[in-house]
């Protein structure tokens, strides 16, 4: 043994093998400050890495000599230094590789995007963030949002190019470094590709997981001068997208910094209502569709601005929802909720539903979820009370299903899907939903009178539910002739819609008011309906 511990063995020299094409992705290491080989195979080596743990600067081989009982002995040895190598290797895997992927990491990506500055190259930055990847986990569980992660890092690193490289930077947060930067028409492309890969299908543990992204693009030098800069200007665009919808693709501009302004004031704006209280309930009926007659309200929200001006959600729900507001609005809407239900009662008598909705996240949170059920039992009339979701909630072995839904019925009251027909679900899935209610998203509604594809759609979702005695309600109804058809076509009992009443304010929601609009306006469908017979 040396004094330093390590073996020392007599070793045999090989020839090296024949040197592989350079791989360009070396140069750019190198220039990092990374000791590059390359293998036969095109596998990079990383070796020399000072910065990360600097090998021990001593031969790796001795000769002596020695004597004993007057005869003379020549001695060579080598260092046996595979347990060290394997040390570095494993302390440059944790400094620049990340655990969960094997992709390169931010500290690697930044090193390698100050290179290409350094050579003067161009390139472009995507910043890729995952949509409703929270929600996968909630529903699916963590083991699945991490094999899901894995899957996606393997997926796209296969349609790479040797001069790419696909980072993973925290989360569902990666960043594709694409070097050299192409003409944009070419480089959209690419990036098209790449959102088409994450939206193809993932079977994992034999759950089929859908993923979308939504992409932000910055290029150097236009979008700035060092790293810091141009993800900066990734993540704007990546936002300014995402505003958008899901799985949209943004390259940086200019009128995006403008964009970023307008959302920070309004993000100021948001904190300040909720700080001030200047967030509010409003009502808007469900009826009997053939004779007006109101059996229910929910609730809805609207906010106030500081000159006193009164706005629906907007953009408000979902700033609030990124910036963790979510659970205390709701829980505020709730309370101010329960708190009139006295009025309610005064107005409507005291058999009418009251719906409260609750946002996909909350309903995959127990810990919220129990907040909310504690809440209504405490009102004293949890049966009151129906509890709104989405359908993403009744994705099989979720969390809302196995353990929050029969918290919710425990207590009396009932769960309603709402927006059914855009999310997820199949309709063969209606049979596996244990759900008391379901309503039509208000895209099958409008215009159903000219619309047969609708028309279609809306019958077979009313025929199963009606077989599975789950009640249907159609939302969005605006026009008579949208309210003649529903009348005349289907067997749908509830309804709701500005043709009946716009949502209004408790003291605005009388019975005489509401009942008297809601009874003129089916009055109103019937001759409409009457005159085309």
């Amino acid at each position: 043994m040396t004094d330093s511990g390590q073996a020392m063995n007599p070793t045999v020299t090989k020839q090296p093998a024949e040197a592989a094409p350079r791989h360009r992705l070396a140069d750019i290491l190198e220039q990092a400050g990374f000791g590059i080989e390359v293998c036969t195979d095109g596998q990079l080596v990383y070796s020399n890495l000072a910065q990360a743990s600097p090998l021990i600067d001593r031969p790796r081989s001795t000769a002596f000599n020695v004597e004993r009982d007057g005869v003379s002995y020549d001695i060579s040895l080598t260092v046996d230094a595979s347990e060290q190598e394997q040390r570095e290797h494993e302390l440059i895997q944790r400094a620049y590789f990340d655990d969960l992927t094997g992709l390169p990491n931010r500290a690697l990506l930044e090193r390698s995007v100050n290179a290409l500055i350094e050579l003067g190259e161009t390139f472009g930055l995507a910043f890729i963030d995952l949509d409703g990847f929270k929600e996968v986990n909630d529903y699916f569980g963590h083991d699945i949002g991490d094999a899901l992660l894995a899957r996606l890092a393997e997926r796209l690193s296969r349609s790479l190019r040797s001069t790419d490289m696909l980072a993973r930077l925290s989360g569902d947060e990666f960043v594709l470094l694409v070097s050299p930067a192409e003409a944009a028409p070419e480089l959209e492309g690419r990036i098209q590709e790449v959102s088409r890969l994450i939206k193809s299908p993932f079977v994992l543990s034999g759950f089929e997981v859908l993923a979308s992204a939504s992409i932000g693009v910055s290029l150097y030098p236009a979008h700035g001068r060092n790293y810091s800069e141009l993800r900066d200007s990734a993540d704007r665009a990546m936002y300014r997208g995402k505003s958008n919808g899901k799985g949209t693709i943004q390259f940086f501009d200019k009128t995006i910094e403008h964009a970023v302004a307008e959302r920070t004031r309004l993000e100021q704006r948001v904190r300040r209502a909720i700080r001030d209280k200047r967030v509010c309930c409003v009502y808007q009926p469900k009826v009997v569709l053939r004779t007006g007659e109101v059996t229910g309200v929910e609730v809805l929200m609207r906010w106030m601005d500081e000159d006193g001006i009164i706005h629906a959600p907007g953009d408000f729900l979902a700033l609030a929802s990124e910036l963790g507001l979510m659970d205390d609005l709701t829980h505020s809407i709730v309370a101010e909720t329960i708190a009139s239900v006295d009025l309610i009662n005064e107005a409507f008598g005291g058999t009418i539903s009251i719906s409260i909705n609750v946002t996909a996240t909350q309903a995959g949170d127990p810990t919220f979820m129990k907040s909310l059920v504690d809440a209504l039992i405490a009102s004293g009339y949890p049966e009151r009370f129906i509890v709104e979701v989405t359908e993403e909630a009744f994705l099989s072995k979720s969390v809302f299903q196995e353990r929050i839904l029969p918290m919710i019925r425990a207590s009396g009251a009932r769960v309603s899907i709402d927006d059914f027909g855009v999310g997820y679900s199949s309709l063969s899935a209606l049979a596996d939903i244990t759900a008391d209610e379901v309503k039509i998203d208000r895209s099958f509604v409008t215009d159903i009178h000219k619309r047969p594809r609708s028309q279609y759609v809306l019958k077979a979702i009313e025929a199963l539910s009606h077989s599975l005695g789950i009640s249907v309600v159609v939302e969005g109804v605006e026009t008579v002739e949208e309210l003649a058809y529903l009348q005349g076509a289907t067997r749908v009992a509830y309804a709701q819609g500005y043709y009946f009443s716009e949502p209004v304010h408790l003291t605005e929601f009388t019975r005489k008011s509401v009942v008297e609009t809601a009874t003129r306006s089916v009055e109103h469908a019937r001759g409409v309906k009457a005159g085309r017979g």
